[in-house]
């Protein structure tokens, strides 16, 4: 936790809607005046797309289950070591993912790819995380574990050492998780639009990062500040053959706040249009109120962070 260098962070699956969510708070920035420094979770990959791509065809040899969820797959020390020392200086080491031909070109590397690792530019007033272990808590890497998943050497000394604790240096912590038959239902189409995979290889893919979704997503939905989750109003028993995914319309959100103190609900219900509560910490909405929402809950929270940013840096 850091009052002069604030992290924020927004976690949950691919496919569950991050990027909604990050478009709303970059508004959130620009209506407070807020330099953001944007880091997405993929620059914290361990492979590229080709890499993994090879990894996981010799994983099918031998029967290992691999993704992009695990440790095996991911620098999770050094996600740690960026977000704490963020918190105590305002800078870390990173590097960036190419995630298309236009973000590969302005980065000046091949699609699928990485920048070499260097310093985050200085003048941000807080860091803005955007991925799937923003609030990465792993204490359980116990040497059976390691040896039974099989993991590369490098790993296994640095992994079986000692558990990793993301969370611990984040300031607002936001899960995003949708019903699990919604998010199945848009990560199968969202991959077929892209011309990724078919919907049979998709679902081969759900069912072999299921494990890890279990041990390294799942947990990180209670720790939140915040965790949003969006369900469907339609019939989406059989995500498998679902035609469309139900639009905004056809959804309400689940909003949860794990600090009652933290929130004034009165106001925010009054505020954000259909919002009631259905308990004491949890409001439910229209999910085409998203952005309002998020607008109404967390400004307040980061005008906080910036008044005591101020104070922080203010000599004497």
């Amino acid at each position: 936790m850091s009052k002069q260098h604030p992290v924020v962070a927004v976690t949950g699956s691919t496919g569950a809607g991050l990027s909604t969510v990050r478009h709303a708070f970059k508004f959130i920035f620009q209506r407070l005046g807020i330099k953001p420094a944007i880091v997405h979770g993929d620059s914290f990959r361990r492979y590229t797309e080709r890499q993994f791509a090879a990894l996981l065809e010799e994983a099918r040899g031998s029967g290992r289950r691999i993704s992009w969820f695990g440790p095996e797959c991911n620098h999770f020390p050094e996600l740690e070591a960026f977000f704490k020392t963020y918190g105590e200086c305002g800078s870390g080491v990173l590097r960036q993912y190419a995630h298309n031909a236009d973000h590969a070109q302005a980065l000046g590397v091949p699609v699928g790819e990485f920048t070499p690792w260097q310093p985050l530019p200085p003048g941000s007033d807080l860091l803005f995380y955007e991925g799937q272990h923003g609030g990465l808590v792993a204490d359980t890497w116990t040497r059976r574990q390691v040896d039974a998943r099989h993991f590369p050497p490098e790993i296994d000394r640095r992994i079986g050492a000692r558990g990793i604790d993301v969370a611990q240096h984040v300031d607002l912590l936001i899960g995003v998780a949708p019903a699990i038959n919604l998010e199945w239902i848009q990560k199968i189409h969202r991959d077929c639009d892209k011309g990724v995979c078919s919907p049979g290889e998709t679902v081969e893919t759900i069912l072999r990062r299921m494990d890890d979704y279990i041990h390294y997503i799942v947990p990180q939905f209670g720790l939140t500040d915040i965790n949003i989750q969006r369900m469907p109003l339609v019939d989406t028993s059989n995500p498998f053959v679902a035609r469309d995914v139900p639009v905004a319309e056809e959804s309400i959100c689940i909003i949860h706040f794990r600090d009652r103190k933290r929130h004034d609900f009165p106001d925010m219900v009054r505020r954000i249009p259909g919002a009631r509560m259905t308990r004491p910490t949890t409001m439910v909405i229209p999910c085409g109120e998203l952005r309002m929402a998020l607008e109404v809950i967390c400004a307040p929270i980061l005008a906080g962070f910036m008044e005591a940013r101020q104070s922080a840096v203010m000599p004497g």
